[in-house]
């Protein structure tokens, strides 16, 4: 008997969320079936990539990632402005390090200046990231948001404790986008998508950053996870959980010891920065298969070949 191939079908689509503006604007979300399997249907959008610059210089950051941003390190709408020319990420994600209460403590208005600096040396989407201080980042994004008017960012993101300040500024009165960011449990995710939404937030205006671990640092959780969402939203048509997904992937994996070890410490194990980049590809490639439609990377080796990674699994050659 020959064989006969049987399309799988799905009664739910994830919806899109467009970021940016202009001709750079990148939308993401909108496939009905399961990831890269265009043999069943439509992927939607190819998943976009974007790389990690922060407010100040990264003094904990690899020497050989800083390195490649040497003669634009402390200045955030330079070192965009760079990458921006040289490595054309889909995005930029700023990340607010300095406003951490408990390091500098650079005030908002202060983050608000970089803000509106490297939005205006960059037509890249923005993904704005806070210093993971709750109440510090709601002032943080509200601030940002009402700056960056028109300029269709990304907050990454609010949480449980701040979602209404982070909602409300960010999408109800300034029209910007939202990562609702829950801890790696499909009903924690659900119920903040639902809390947002009734506090008025559009899907439109939401994606989900359901959290990141790093290969080999309970990943496996996460994958649990993200399996659980796109089967539940595609399957069951769970429109709580129909949106697009980012995940940070450099915020974790340049933070555990297989890439913060130096090699003085661990000869054997060999270059400190090519371990980064392997963890990075890894655990950014697993997020992708899983279902995620963005990651945020941080070394451009990272870029280019997780672009080569879904260009070959879309059939599109280089993305």
């Amino acid at each position: 008997m020959a064989y006969k191939k049987v399309a799988g079908k799905y009664n739910g689509q994830i919806k899109e969320v467009t970021l940016g503006t202009g001709e750079k604007a990148v939308t993401l979300g909108g496939k009905k079936v399961l990831p890269f399997h265009s043999f069943d249907g439509n992927t939607g959008n190819p998943p976009a990539i974007g790389l990690e610059i922060t407010d100040v210089a990264p003094e904990e950051w690899n020497e050989g990632v800083k390195a490649l941003y040497a003669d634009v390190l402390g200045d955030a709408a330079a070192w965009a402005k760079f990458i921006e020319k040289t490595y054309a990420p889909d995005f930029i994600c700023l990340r607010f390090a300095g406003a951490d209460p408990d390091g500098l403590n650079k005030s908002v208005a202060e983050c608000v200046e970089t803000a509106k600096a490297v939005a205006e040396a960059t037509a890249l989407p923005l993904v704005i990231a806070g210093c993971k201080n709750d109440e510090k980042d709601g002032q943080l994004f509200s601030a940002v948001a009402e700056a960056l008017a028109g300029k269709n960012i990304l907050l990454l993101a609010a949480k449980e404790e701040n979602y209404k300040t982070v909602g409300a500024a960010g999408t109800l009165a300034y029209q910007q986008k939202v990562a609702a960011e829950s801890s790696v449990d499909i009903n924690l995710a659900k119920q903040l998508n639902i809390l947002m939404q009734q506090l008025g937030v559009k899907a439109d205006s939401m994606v989900m950053n359901p959290g990141c671990a790093a290969v080999g640092y309970g990943f496996e959780y996460l994958a649990s996870t993200l399996d659980r969402i796109i089967l539940a939203a595609l399957g069951q048509n769970d429109e709580t959980l129909q949106l697009p997904i980012i995940t940070p992937v450099s915020f974790e994996t340049w933070n555990v010891k297989e890439s913060m070890a130096t090699e003085a410490d661990e000869p054997a194990w060999g270059s400190a920065e090519e371990r980064g980049i392997h963890i990075e590809i890894v655990t950014a490639a697993a997020a992708l298969v899983c279902g995620a439609d963005a990651v945020v990377v941080r070394h451009p080796k990272s870029l280019a070949v997780l672009r080569t990674f879904v260009g070959s699994l879309l059939g599109t050659g280089l993305h």
